[in-house]
């Protein structure tokens, strides 16, 4: 997959002559809390990680960047020229384009091509970060929880993730996921095994998606 295709030739020859392809492994950073956003990073391959943590060590995953996508957080900081207030992590092998601020803020002006690109990208992410406040201010934890089990579980109803990281999607902590996944596992929507969780009724499950477990 080619990220620059929306691109019309010549922003994207402009892209390719000024940006460099960087390869990360799992679990490295892309950026961190703090640091200046000196270049504007659209994903190649793989997928990206961005959350923020609470000063109590609590993780809320934000959003992720996938094939051909840009990162919101770097668009607005090479705009307001402000620095990372979250951190970008590879969850898989990752190849991104990193394209110079200066070059960046070149095209945004000169090139329609590239600032609709651009901009169309972060309009459709902020709509999803709006859609994300929406749950957390008003879907229930073990609604937005039983949505997340359905959303990850394998063919085999395994789901592969940790309380932990659970507790991280949902910008919860990893206790109130336990206490939810317990009552799930009462109700017999899921089993429980150590380090292992596993979608047993996935109908009894949709129906927590839509109503508060307790």
């Amino acid at each position: 997959m080619d990220p620059l295709a929306p691109l019309d030739s010549s922003a994207r020859d402009a892209v390719r002559s000024a940006a460099r392809l960087v390869h990360l492994p799992p679990g490295a950073a892309a950026f961190r809390p703090g640091q200046p956003c000196a270049h504007w990073l659209i994903v190649a391959s793989g997928q990206v990680r961005v959350s923020r943590v609470s000063e109590d060590g609590r993780e809320i995953v934000l959003y992720r960047v996938h094939p051909g996508e840009s990162c919101v957080l770097t668009t607005a900081g090479l705009l307001e020229g402000a620095s990372y207030d979250a951190e970008a992590i590879a969850e898989t092998e990752v190849e991104a384009l990193l394209l110079p601020a200066a070059e960046f803020l070149r095209l945004v002006a000169e090139q329609p091509s590239f600032r609709r690109f651009a901009f169309a990208a972060y309009a459709a992410r902020i709509a999803g970060l709006m859609e994300l406040a929406e749950e957390l201010a008003f879907d229930e934890v073990g609604t937005r929880l039983a949505r997340r089990l359905l959303a990850l579980r394998a063919a085999d109803g395994t789901v592969p993730a940790t309380h932990e990281a659970l507790a991280a999607e949902l910008g919860t902590a990893r206790e109130v996921v336990s206490r939810r996944l317990k009552a799930f596992e009462r109700a017999g929507h899921v089993a429980l095994a150590r380090g292992r969780i596993v979608v047993t009724d996935p109908k009894g499950l949709a129906g927590a998606a839509h109503a508060s477990v307790t």
